[in-house]
């Protein structure tokens, strides 16, 4: 199978390099809004470079991964499937709910199988903490405390395109929160606070965020994120029950200095980025899709599921700004082509209630 990736920057270098190491896969091309940065990754990895997405297409890939910048998701999602070639995009879908349901409908519409790239329903601990929740091992759910914290910030010019940090960060936890207990959130409360680079308020986000979900089940939990976790690549979930509970991330990469005088278990060194923390997960995600792609296996994470998602960390970024608890039904019951948070999530500054944000973009490099 000869796969086009589009988008060469951070992840897709990762990506690339990974697909190579993929069974079943037998070629694969290269593109990116800047050809010179494509052609450098291919002539690192030995493989092939188009021009132009165009181009990428006309050498006959069989599918698609998109590394691309956020902006350019759902435009080039939308490309792949009038070419009739199976993708799988990085999360989000889109920046925004409007764009985001565009793309699920026409993906409902059609046959070609979307994945949307959420890898920790591939990591190891994700999946056995789901699996004892679901065989009753933990009784009855009442707690879900989960954490994402970067070692430091991404670059300054990623922050104005990424959604905030409930749509880029936090928004992995609401969907990991979803798939393991198979319930719906019904309301959030959501704090930001900014203390960190100038360049966070000058694309009104922040650098730490915490929220307060409450479950369609009454189950509670708290999601905190920061981009300045100084001790390390941070990503850990408790699930707790009446009966047990299961601590996913607890490993001894985990950056958790103890404060206590003595220790029972082994340290190494910290995880320093999301690539090391999930390389597993990756691997895995990137597997699964070629068997989607190949017609063996339906798509893992629909762009159905991103977009509930996203509904959240919409209903997190409006409480974050107004100060005020936000109910699901509010958010997922707004119009077609129309912003429930009255923001322009792509610039992350307040817009007009009920402008629609969902045209596609052009294709940017991530």
């Amino acid at each position: 199978m000869k796969i086009g990736l589009i988008g060469t920057g951070r992840i897709g270098a990762f990506h690339a390099a990974t697909l190579l190491g993929v069974p079943g896969v037998t070629g694969l091309v290269v593109a990116d809004a800047d050809p010179a940065r494509a052609a450098a990754l291919a002539g690192t990895l030995g493989v092939r470079a188009a021009d132009s997405i165009g181009e990428l297409y006309a050498q006959g890939v069989d599918a698609v991964v998109i590394t691309a910048a956020t902006s350019a998701h759902a435009a080039l999602i939308h490309q792949a499937l009038d070419a009739r070639v199976p993708v799988f995009c990085e999360k989000p879908v889109a920046p925004d709910v409007p764009g985001t349901r565009a793309v699920v409908a026409r993906a409902e519409a059609g046959t070609v199988p979307v994945q949307i790239g959420f890898q920790r329903r591939f990591d190891a601990g994700y999946r056995a903490a789901r699996a004892a929740l679901r065989a009753g091992e933990l009784g009855r759910l009442h707690t879900l405390r989960a954490c994402t914290g970067d070692q430091a910030p991404p670059p300054a010019d990623f922050i104005p395109t990424s959604g905030g940090l409930f749509r880029d960060c936090g928004i992995h936890d609401f969907d990991i929160m979803r798939w393991l207990t198979g319930h719906e959130v019904v309301s959030v409360y959501a704090q930001g606070t900014q203390r960190g680079a100038a360049f966070f308020a000058e694309a009104d986000d922040v650098d730490t965020g915490a929220a307060l979900l409450r479950f369609d089940d009454d189950t509670l939990a708290t999601v905190t994120a920061t981009r300045y976790n100084g001790a390390g690549h941070d990503v850990r979930l408790e699930v707790c029950g009446s009966a047990g509970a299961r601590f996913v991330g607890l490993d001894d990469r985990a950056p958790l200095p103890s404060a206590e005088p003595a220790l029972s278990w082994r340290r190494a060194a910290p995880y320093a980025t999301f690539m090391e923390r999930f390389h597993d997960a990756y691997v895995a995600e990137l597997t699964a899709f070629v068997a989607v792609a190949a017609g063996r296996a339906p798509s893992p994470c629909t762009p159905a599921e991103a977009l509930e998602a996203l509904y959240v960390a919409e209903a997190c970024d409006r409480s974050r700004r107004t100060g005020l608890p936000v109910s699901l039904d509010d958010v997922r019951s707004a119009p077609l082509g129309t912003d429930p948070t009255g923001t322009d999530p792509a610039r992350g500054t307040p817009g007009p209630p009920g402008t629609a944000t969902g045209t596609p973009l052009p294709p940017a490099a991530s």
